[in-house]
């Protein structure tokens, strides 16, 4: 399918409609708007495609995207604009993948409007907008999570470093793309890091914890909590977590080795959903400020309990596009549930017992200046392997075919009844697509 380019003169006001088709439930064909353009945005595409009677639309999408639902260009960063956009085509739910149009206020825009909208508002959104403020939160509820200091100046990090032992962990306040944060031992490095992110805003140097890392979602109503699988992801650009720091270059899940140190996966979960989670929802509610939408809650499973590394106010990529294909139903009820304040009431989902591995595939020079423009091939080929899914991106559809334009290109999800088979799709997949200076992590679920 076609982009379609949406340019409107920019009103005060968004006119009145009759806001009569909202629903508090899937019980036929509906509208749904899907704001963003990565892969993440993609697999929620997806998923809600394979459950079926849903309309979608994509703001603005990507080659991929475009070629399973309809896509539009509109600045998904305008708050009035998007929600003008979703009154005047009667959508009846619209789900914000990226923070930054939260961060920008668009669920508010949205809801003021009439429009349910999956996603946090403004104020709330805060908790991935700035660690400071999660930190505060985190420490109303009694979360647990590591010792911080903030800093505003060199000088001030360089204390900070020197009152704790490396490795050190350095924390942009605000949004980065993934790319705010160093782990290291060199303090050269460090201290470069600082003076590259100070000019934005304060810095925070945290304790570091020592353990494995585990991605949970928690869908929210502001008061209810749904918990989805848990997954991992594998931030680092090179095999055996070797390189730079990025969005994420890989992802599997389910975490078999959670069952072996908690006695089952779900066991951990209910920990998080009761020690993390529901404290982190109410602390919000308690504040003023209610959090409706996906907390994404970032830990590290420590020798002393579960700890918070960091909390987003969105699905997290690249582990969505591991844990959404696990969802055999109900994922669109639940989304419009917890927009609508009803998620008590929406049925439970189904999951599939299979595994999922993603590898990303990444243009050269990511995660620092990454080179765009060169043909991608061999898309559809992986596609047609059995158990393998292709989500994009960053993909543009040139004269010649398809393009990568940005950093991280495309995911490769393999599915199947244990992680080995995944990761054998996954890999299997990624093997029949060239792209010129790709990169892309050999080990991603290895140790699993």
């Amino acid at each position: 399918m076609p982009w379609h380019d949406v340019q409107r003169t920019h009103r005060r006001c968004i006119r009145a409609r009759d806001t009569a088709h909202l629903r508090a439930s899937y019980n036929g064909p509906v509208r749904i708007l899907v704001l963003g353009s990565g892969a993440r945005e993609h697999a929620i595409i997806a998923a809600l495609l394979a459950e079926g009677g849903h309309e979608i639309t994509a703001a603005p999408g990507n080659a991929g995207i475009a070629q399973d639902v309809e896509a539009v260009r509109i600045d998904i960063k305008h708050p009035e604009l998007v929600a003008e956009f979703a009154v005047d085509g009667a959508y009846d739910l619209v789900v914000i993948g990226p923070e930054a149009p939260l961060v920008a206020g668009v669920a508010d825009a949205l809801r003021k409007a009439g429009v349910p909208a999956f996603g946090p508002t403004k104020a709330a959104a805060a908790i991935e907008g700035s660690k400071s403020f999660a930190k505060a939160v985190m420490a109303r509820a009694g979360v647990p999570t590591g010792a911080d200091t903030t800093a505003t100046t060199l000088d001030e990090v360089r204390a900070a470093l020197d009152a704790s032992a490396p490795p050190w962990v350095l924390k942009a306040d605000g949004l980065a793309a993934g790319k705010g944060v160093m782990v290291t031992d060199d303090r050269a490095a460090a201290e470069a890091h600082a003076e590259a992110f100070l000019p934005d805003g304060p810095l925070l140097v945290e304790e570091f914890l020592a353990g494995p890392e585990v991605s949970l979602f928690v869908i929210t109503d502001g008061v209810h909590a749904v918990p989805l699988a848990p997954a991992q992801d594998f931030k680092r650009l090179g095999d055996g977590d070797a390189g730079p720091n990025t969005g994420g270059m890989g992802a599997y899940s389910p975490l078999p080795w959670l069952a072996d140190r908690y006695g089952s996966e779900q066991a951990f979960v209910d920990e998080v959903v009761q020690t993390v989670a529901l404290p982190t929802i109410r602390a919000m509610a308690d504040a003023g400020t209610p959090f409706t939408g996906l907390l994404y809650c970032g830990l590290i499973v420590t020798d002393d309990g579960v700890k918070v590394i960091e909390f987003n106010a969105r699905f997290g990529d690249p582990e969505t596009q591991v844990v959404l294909p696990r969802v055999e139903s109900g994922l669109g009820d639940v989304l419009l549930a917890a927009a609508n304040g009803s998620l008590d009431a929406a049925p439970p989902l189904v999951w599939s017992d299979a595994a999922a591995v993603a590898v990303v595939l990444a243009s050269e020079g990511y995660p620092g200046d990454p080179i765009t423009g060169r043909p991608v091939t061999g898309v559809d080929e992986a596609a047609g392997l059995e158990g393998v899914q292709v989500l994009h991106a960053a993909t543009g559809a040139g004269e010649h075919g398809l393009t990568a334009t940005g950093g991280r290109v495309l995911n490769v999800v393999g599915t199947g009844p244990t992680i080995a088979e995944a990761r054998e799709r996954a890999y299997a997949g990624l093997a029949r697509i060239g792209l010129e200076g790709g990169q892309a992590r050999t080990d991603i679920a290895a140790g699993a």
